[in-house]
């Protein structure tokens, strides 16, 4: 059932419950992700619904949307759960997602996050809205939070890798001599290969995701790959995504290609002012032939540059080998808003923060816990079976603090 609610300044709240009628948001729901400069891919709607239709759970949903004069100004797209024995929004897209936040036109975003706030506070069954990954820009925690009435926190979650958009060889010339010597090498060695790099056509999306998960658990064999980027559920949820995204011009699969043979897959996700890796594969034997990561750099800075997105994003993880390329780090934030006089929602943050304080001193002082974990992984991905179906519902990552 969908309550519609009005507020004293003309705007109205809804807030949707049922699968459909958020897929029927569609066409408005495009409108306003264009009109939210802020905005990120994992914001859009076909990856949200997506997502939905493939891990979401009956009578979880609780998309919040805002309208001024019948035009949708707002949304926040959130589902229930429980974690822990507290009841808690969280994010549609999941640990899927590498930004969450809410979308407010801008045109109207304090307003709009104002009647936003009400709507969400009149909902009486949660005491925690927890938003795992928010940009330092994001809207909720800029003109949201100020509206927020109630409890707000922020803790440290993922460092992203951020290069500005160009041309390759203006970003190898602002390199120090001894790396700007080696990428050269290998940009020579991928050009007299004669590479060729094409975006996969929207209605070829089902095919390209196939061939793109198939290179990256080649590429990942007996190593830690994501056991999720194995499952079947996994494949549908891109598949469904990605053919209105590619349409939209806010996805494309780019294939690599050497004498007609298929050698890599980057699916590469654009926003308004980003482009941003999500996910690529290679045959491992590449890896004899060519620097695959120079290889990718030198496809995807470009393709931001000439979309006129300021900004290549290596998304989440600050792995050593992408330092190479001189990235500006972006914090995200683990964004949590309380209801107001909430117990349980007090024990809940307490929570998160002691874990994200044992995290951060595993990583600084036992190294050997993070080790301990990558050969879990690897376990896990060997004894995965792409082929079974799973059980739906949300990935294992959504179940705890």
């Amino acid at each position: 059932m969908s309550v519609i609610q009005r507020t004293t300044t003309g705007f109205t709240t809804k807030v949707i419950r049922d699968t459909d009628a958020f897929a029927a948001l569609r066409e408005e729901w495009i409108v306003l992700f264009g009109r939210c400069a802020r905005a990120t891919p994992f914001q859009s709607h076909a990856w949200l619904l997506s997502w939905w239709q493939v891990y979401g759970r009956p009578g979880a949903l609780r998309v919040v949307t805002v309208r001024r004069d019948g035009q949708l100004v707002g949304a926040a797209p959130l589902y229930r759960t429980r974690r822990g024995g507290c009841a808690v929004l969280v994010p549609i897209g999941g640990a899927l997602s590498d930004f969450a936040d809410l979308l407010l036109d801008d045109a109207c975003a304090p307003e709009a996050a104002e009647a936003m706030t009400t709507a969400l506070l009149a909902l009486r069954d949660w005491q925690v809205i927890d938003l795992h990954e928010t940009r330092p820009r994001a809207m909720a925690g800029g003109v949201f939070a100020t509206s927020w009435r109630g409890g707000a926190r922020g803790i440290a979650a993922s460092v992203c890798l951020e290069l500005p958009s160009s041309p390759m060889d203006a970003l190898v010339k602002e390199l120090p001599a001894h790396t700007r010597k080696t990428v050269k090498r290998r940009v020579n060695q991928i050009a007299k290969l004669g590479v060729d790099v094409r975006p996969a056509p929207a209605d070829e999306s089902t095919r390209a995701v196939a061939d793109l998960l198939r290179l990256h658990e080649a590429q990942w064999q007996g190593r830690g790959v994501n056991p999720e980027h194995l499952r079947p559920e996994f494949a549908r949820h891109l598949s469904g995504a990605l053919e209105g995204m590619v349409r939209a011009g806010e996805a494309a699969v780019l294939e690599y290609r050497i004498d007609g043979r298929h050698v890599v897959s980057n699916l590469v996700l654009i926003g308004p002012d980003l482009v941003g890796g999500y996910l690529f594969g290679a045959l491992p034997e590449l890896r004899e032939k060519l620097d695959v990561t120079t290889l990718l750099i030198g496809s995807t800075l470009p393709f931001a540059h000439e979309r006129g997105r300021p900004v290549m994003s290596m998304l989440r993880g600050a792995e050593p080998h992408k330092y190479r390329w001189r990235p500006a780090e972006s914090q995200n934030l683990r964004l949590l808003f309380s209801r107001p006089r909430s117990p349980r929602a007090a024990v809940y943050v307490a929570l998160v923060a002691t874990k994200r304080r044992a995290v951060l001193y595993a990583k600084a002082k036992a190294p050997w816990v993070r080790q301990a974990r990558d050969r879990v992984r690897a376990l896990l991905s060997r004894r995965a079976k792409p082929s079974v179906p799973t059980q739906p519902g949300p990935p294992a990552e959504e179940k705890a603090p």
